[in-house]
């Protein structure tokens, strides 16, 4: 359905994006995250047709958007960040504006406002005016002019950003309802939301793809299997020291002291070591109160944070590669 291959994009001397290339496939609901100046704009850009790229192909259900620009458009519907609307406008006339905009047929026109209203929700309030609409509601409205012309591809900009978590709640399942008959690009920094509604995620950073996997595969690559949280209460510091006397830890570690005196330790066990009964006996031996204990639950945030921080340090460290090669050939030219 959408095809990214080799695409970069260049402004004067910055890179924006650098040899970019993914598949969505057709029913998708996928995730673009990044942290901001990743280059996520960039590509929601580059794919809807507002910006070309300075190299590289994008294909939309097999037309090409620069090649075939607007068949390649026409499969698109785009919800920006931000909710522009007209806000003298009635919720119908403003999706009718829309469907014109759009090419929608006069014949179909009625008929496509009327569902694209239904599929937002919007069919109570269609006749008020968008300026006197909640920020949720507005969102809905954006969604319900970029659904009136029924395209393949439905490109959402932060969707629930500004809203209150009923509003949110709300959009996300109207979200996958859309996934049902549609293939749905989201970018959001709320990464929760995205974990609950995307079948894949793509991270990028500093234009360029950190990775591209399954929510769920992406935690449990980056998942603590065998940590254990530990909220004590530990005075003499005796936690640090009885390592010894547990079989099977691995490390322990301060993690924080909490405003109550109790302390916070991560416990890493051995593979396949189930450390949680040797831990509260021999912690009521050494006279130490367990107020709390939890394994590890790796997020779609953690395996993010990872992923982006290793990315970073690959580039520093091939930065300094690069540095000292370019130092090392000076120096040599030099001697010659």
């Amino acid at each position: 359905m959408i095809k990214l291959e080799n695409v970069t994009k260049r402004y004067g001397n910055v890179l924006a994006l650098d040899n970019v290339s993914f598949e969505i496939n057709e029913g998708e609901i996928v995730g673009l995250l990044g942290p901001n100046g990743a280059g996520k704009s960039t590509t929601m850009n580059i794919i809807t047709g507002f910006i070309e790229q300075t190299s590289g192909k994008v294909t939309i259900d097999g037309y090409d958007t620069v090649k075939k620009s607007q068949k390649a458009k026409k499969q698109i519907g785009y919800m920006p960040e931000g909710v522009p609307l007209y806000g003298d406008l009635t919720v119908k006339e403003f999706v009718t504006y829309m469907a014109e905009l759009k090419g929608v047929k006069r014949k179909e026109k009625q008929e496509k406002v009327q569902k694209a209203l239904q599929d937002a929700g919007l069919e109570n309030v269609q006749n008020k005016l968008t300026k006197n609409l909640s920020r949720g509601y507005k969102q809905r409205v954006s969604l319900a002019g970029t659904l009136v012309s029924e395209p393949k591809v439905i490109i959402l900009d932060e969707p629930t950003v500004g809203l209150d978590p009923k509003q949110v709640t709300e959009i996300r399942e109207v979200i996958k309802r859309l996934g049902k008959k549609h293939t749905v690009i989201l970018s959001s920094h709320i990464l929760s939301e995205v974990s609950q509604i995307c079948n894949r995620v793509i991270i990028i950073n500093k234009g360029k793809i950190v990775a591209i996997d399954t929510p769920e595969n992406l935690e449990n690559k980056v998942s603590n299997k065998n940590v254990i949280y530990v909220t004590v209460e530990d005075i003499e510091n005796k936690v640090s020291k009885i390592k010894d006397k547990i079989s099977g830890i691995k490390e322990i570690k301060l993690v924080r002291e909490n405003e109550d005196k109790t302390k916070q330790y991560s416990i890493e066990a051995e593979d396949d070591t189930d450390l949680r009964k040797s831990i509260f006996e021999n912690f009521a031996k050494e006279s130490i109160t367990i107020f709390e204990m939890k394994k590890a639950d790796t997020t779609l945030e953690d395996a993010f944070m990872q992923l982006i921080e290793k990315n970073i340090s690959t580039e520093s460290s091939n930065n300094v590669e690069n540095l000292e090669k370019k130092l090392l050939e000076e120096e040599q030219g030099g001697e010659k």
